[in-house]
């Protein structure tokens, strides 16, 4: 297990880093919702990031994503440094990520929006001609609409979706185009016992060449399916480690679990 040091230093960007957070602060007035955290994800890597209310956790992604600039500090994607770079470029690049509040078209078809996923992220975007029945873009709508296992709701509007299939098509939507790293933002959140289980398996089952890092309150689910675990107390980084070493830490019981299971 590591404990950070409280000044964040961290290794220099090694070559098989996706992601490295370089001493990133945000604030919001007098708040400092992150403060001088850095941490480094590899290319394929699974990273849990975990912490009570508060801890920062949204905030994390919000910087990442650019939804939220660092107010210092740096980001970099695959050795680029993205830190001012607009979210829609960062998307390009092959940054993806969900949200704790669903964003989906309600009254269009599953299979729409995943469609609309796919051309979002393709060269043809801005293109005002009708794509035909054979085109490239509903064939990879279709194969994601068979990753996500949704083929049987395919042509019905989102807003007839159960919880857990509305969540089950944002990680679709996530995986369109060809991302590198994908933030998962709770999306166990509201899902029933067998909604959760089939999450667990949709997770697992993503291509590893596709890295994600997941945020997540269950942490039966959060540390089945990650090789690595990163704390995150009162916007800084507590701890990383294996999730072992991280279920079995008393200290992380203490401030995130209450003392215990």
């Amino acid at each position: 297990m590591t404990v950070l040091p409280s000044n964040g230093s961290r290794r220099a960007l090694a070559a098989g880093d996706a992601l490295v957070l370089e001493r990133v602060t945000r604030r919001f007035g007098a708040l400092a919702a992150l403060d001088d955290v850095s941490l480094s994800v590899r290319a394929g890597e699974r990273r849990a990031v975990i912490g009570a209310n508060g801890a920062g956790k949204t905030t994390l992604f919000n910087c990442i994503t650019g939804d939220f600039p660092p107010t210092s500090g740096r980001v970099l994607f695959f050795g680029d440094d993205v830190t001012a770079m607009p979210p829609y470029e960062r998307i390009r690049a092959g940054l993806r990520r969900t949200y704790q509040s669903s964003l989906l078209f309600r009254e269009l078809s599953v299979r729409d929006n995943l469609f609309l996923a796919v051309r979002g992220v393709s060269r043809g975007r801005f293109s005002f001609r009708r794509p035909g029945r054979n085109s490239t873009t509903r064939a990879a709508a279709d194969d994601l609409l068979e990753r996500v296992h949704l083929q049987a709701v395919a042509d019905q509007p989102v807003a007839a979706l159960a919880h857990g299939q509305q969540r089950q098509l944002e990680i679709g939507m996530a995986l369109a185009g060809a991302p590198r790293l994908i933030l998962f933002d709770e999306p166990a959140a509201g899902l029933s016992p067998a909604e959760r289980r089939d999450l667990v398996q949709l997770l697992t089952a993503l291509p590893a060449h596709i890295g994600f890092i997941l945020i997540e309150h269950d942490l039966e689910i959060a540390l089945r399916v990650v090789e690595r675990v990163t704390v995150l107390h009162n916007g800084r980084v507590l701890k990383e480690g294996s999730p072992q070493e991280i279920e079995n830490d008393a200290e992380v019981q203490a401030i995130y679990m209450g003392g215990g299971h």
